[in-house]
């Protein structure tokens, strides 16, 4: 698609959010002009991405899934492939895909108060040039696609073999028959990577610093096999994304309110799984309570089996050095290795590294409060999706997009030339994002805040979101300014810079 001069909407970012967008503007804001850009040259986000071996959703896609598209896989936990394939089947089904401009990338994002419009510098195939837009969305998701995170071990930049982050596999692939291959870390992308390379011929160590929890569920849903044969599709959709929603929200809840009785579930599952292996239950006994991080899904027991094939081993430590062909840990331990994997995670970047002002006026993320999940204090006519942390992004991403959607309605529709969230009494702050997991710890200070009442405050519960979702009045706590009006925002800021967390 051309890139135009002025659009009524600018989507940033073509992955799951994007997509999801562009259907909701479409089919809410009739007549709305939009676009989407992306900064790579294909849609898809964190699903065209990551191509390490064995990647795959770590949310069944029933939920994962757009509400408006069954997803007609066999897998619930579904392969990388097969995801994107269905965004880019989706993007293409309903036009969306022709609304994208590629290897377009935002570079910053002006707000002018006396124009009531976004001035938006993008770098592009022909170099730097700038489009404006009545409303900005703001879909790049929540992590730097440009740099992993990586700690810094010592000698490892003089390691004898092999250093790969996941976020940067190889394009042409890595043989890993017959090697050793240690994999630092305990997260998801280990969890995925450790079995996938195992099978591929790999004798693989997971080094972790801390233990995760980790659920064992099948890859193949069998009530959703049932109910596609007695419902049609969109039904039998709708009730599987319902019975796996209730099924997350509850089991976390059941987590935060009874840590001791969820802490005996998860043990005794992975006790059943390991037993027989040289791998003993300290190395799945987390330090934290279930739910302070994300739980790790383990399809059809794939990261078990392996250890119990003795193809996989797993050792709690820390790194003292990388020196030749070995880690070293600091209890004394050598791990010899071919190919090191940093496992280690993302580092997080909200509006993808964009740089937002008001007025002039450089916007600090981390000293804004954040209005109904999605938009920020005394920014007007913007949004930005954040997912849930506790089940599938896409379920709190299309309540989001929703609420973008009636708010951009009413302020066409009323005559206004923008509105803005308002913060009108004086109210503690804490994170947005609560967990305890590195990759959101390390970014805290430049993560939006929460509130401690409606509409600045975060449930992170689906049906409790959904539903007040529907009753929410996109009028409070929102300041409207009409053509002509001088009002300017940052004159109506409460700073949210000094967190109260309990």
């Amino acid at each position: 698609m051309p890139l135009q001069d002025h659009y009524d909407v600018l989507v940033v970012g073509a992955g799951l959010s994007g997509i999801d967008a562009g259907y909701r503007i479409q089919t809410m804001c009739p007549g709305a002009d939009y676009a989407i850009l992306e900064a790579r040259e294909s849609l898809g986000g964190t699903w065209d991405l990551f191509r390490y071996p064995g990647i795959r959703s770590d949310s069944d896609m029933f939920t994962l899934g757009f509400p408006f598209e069954p997803w007609t896989g066999e897998k619930s936990i579904a392969d990388g492939a097969d995801i994107l394939q269905y965004l880019k089947d989706t993007a293409a089904k309903y036009g969306i895909d022709e609304r994208i401009v590629y290897s377009t990338k935002v570079i910053s994002a002006d707000w002018s108060s006396r124009d009531a419009r976004w001035t938006l510098t993008l770098q592009t195939p022909d170099g730097q040039r700038t489009v404006t837009a009545d409303f900005v969305y703001l879909c790049s998701g929540y992590y730097n696609y440009e740099q992993g995170y990586r700690p810094d071990f010592p000698g490892i930049d003089d390691f004898a073999g092999q250093v790969i982050h996941p976020q940067f596999w190889p394009a042409d692939g890595l043989d890993v028959q017959g090697k050793k291959v240690t994999v630092i870390g305990s997260g998801a992308t280990a969890m995925t990577l450790v079995p996938a390379l195992a099978r591929q011929g790999a004798h693989v160590t997971m080094l972790q610093r801390s233990p995760t929890y980790v659920l064992t569920l099948p890859s193949r849903d069998p009530i959703a096999k049932g109910l596609r044969k007695v419902l049609p599709t969109k039904q039998a959709y709708a009730a599987v994304r319902l019975k796996n929603a209730a099924t997350a929200v509850g089991f976390y809840e059941f987590c935060r309110r009874a840590p001791g009785a969820a802490t005996k579930v998860l043990r005794t599952g992975v006790a059943r799984q390991i037993k027989g292996s040289n791998v003993g239950m300290t190395a799945f006994t987390p330090r934290y309570k279930p739910w302070d991080e994300r739980l790790c899904i383990v399809p059809d027991s794939d990261l078990f089996k392996a250890i119990r094939d003795h193809d996989v081993d797993v050792v709690t430590d820390t790194i003292d050095r990388v020196e030749g062909g070995a880690i070293h840990t600091g209890s004394g331990v050598s791990i010899p290795s071919d190919i090191i994997v940093t496992a280690t995670g993302l580092n997080v970047q909200l509006a993808g590294g964009a740089k937002l002002s008001v007025d002039g006026r450089e916007c600090e993320l981390g000293q804004r409060y954040i209005y109904q999940g999605l938009m920020l204090e005394g920014v007007p006519n913007a949004a930005v999706c954040i997912g849930y942390t506790n089940a599938s992004w896409t379920l709190r991403a299309d309540l989001s997009a929703k609420f973008f959607c009636r708010f951009v309605n009413h302020v066409r529709q009323s005559g206004h030339a923008y509105g803005y969230p308002t913060v009108t009494k004086e109210m503690p702050s804490s994170p947005a994002l609560d967990l305890a997991a590195g990759y959101i710890q390390r970014s805290i200070a430049t993560l939006p805040k929460q509130g401690d009442r409606k509409p600045w405050f975060l449930r992170q519960n689906y049906f409790s979101d959904r539903r007040d979702s529907r009753r929410a009045d996109v009028t409070d706590s929102i300041t409207f300014v009409r053509p002509g009006e001088v009002r300017l925002p940052n004159d109506d800021l409460h700073t949210a810079a000094e967190p109260s967390v309990a």
